[in-house]
């Protein structure tokens, strides 16, 4: 879905749309499950910064809810991640702010994102706010054992038969360290 400015100036967009998998491409990051819920209004924000300087910003306010498939950090297995979340957000044409004096900018402008050609596309929001919702560090289950770095087994699954190898000989001298230390 594409708002553009010169239809949002008329009048505000309220929308509601169910994306089916495959629809937005999340990269090897997330892979969508079933339908994603999108819904909100959208709407253009006039900043005036001089009498014949007017910015036309679009606002996006809405939520979207939908379940996902991302690789366990350890393991590589999928994990199912159910989201749901709300967002509030700015855009502002791009090279607006250009040019600009430096100065130093308040916590609300770190959030401002950029549009180009008069128009902004509801998926790519919807890609951002979906992969800025995933956790930072996925596990199927916190104890996961993860794959074995000489085999490539699933320690969860099977016990793997490879011995611990030769040690690191940069970590030799502190091997008798621990008969040394007292209790």
């Amino acid at each position: 879905m594409e708002f553009r400015v010169s239809e949002l100036e008329k009048e505000p967009v309220e929308f509601a749309l169910e994306m089916p998998p495959g629809a937005i491409d999340f990269g090897e990051e997330a892979e969508q499950d079933g339908p994603l819920e999108a819904s909100g209004r959208a709407e253009v924000i006039h900043e005036h910064r001089g009498p014949r300087d007017i910015v036309a910003d679009i606002r996006l306010k809405g939520q979207f809810k939908g379940s996902f498939h991302a690789p366990c950090a350890r393991c590589v297995e999928p994990v199912t991640i159910p989201l749901a979340a709300e967002y509030d957000l700015i855009f502002r044409p791009m090279g607006a702010d250009a040019g600009a004096p430096e100065r130093s900018i308040t916590a609300p402008e770190t959030e401002i994102g950029y549009y180009q050609k008069d128009s902004l596309l509801l998926e790519d929001v919807l890609r951002e706010q979906v992969l800025l919702s995933l956790p930072a560090r996925i596990l199927c289950k916190p104890d996961c054992k993860g794959l074995c770095p000489r085999c490539g087994k699933n320690r969860n699954l099977e016990p793997c038969s490879c011995d611990e190898g030769p040690s690191d000989p940069r970590w030799e001298a502190l091997s008798g360290l621990r008969s040394q230390i007292k209790s």
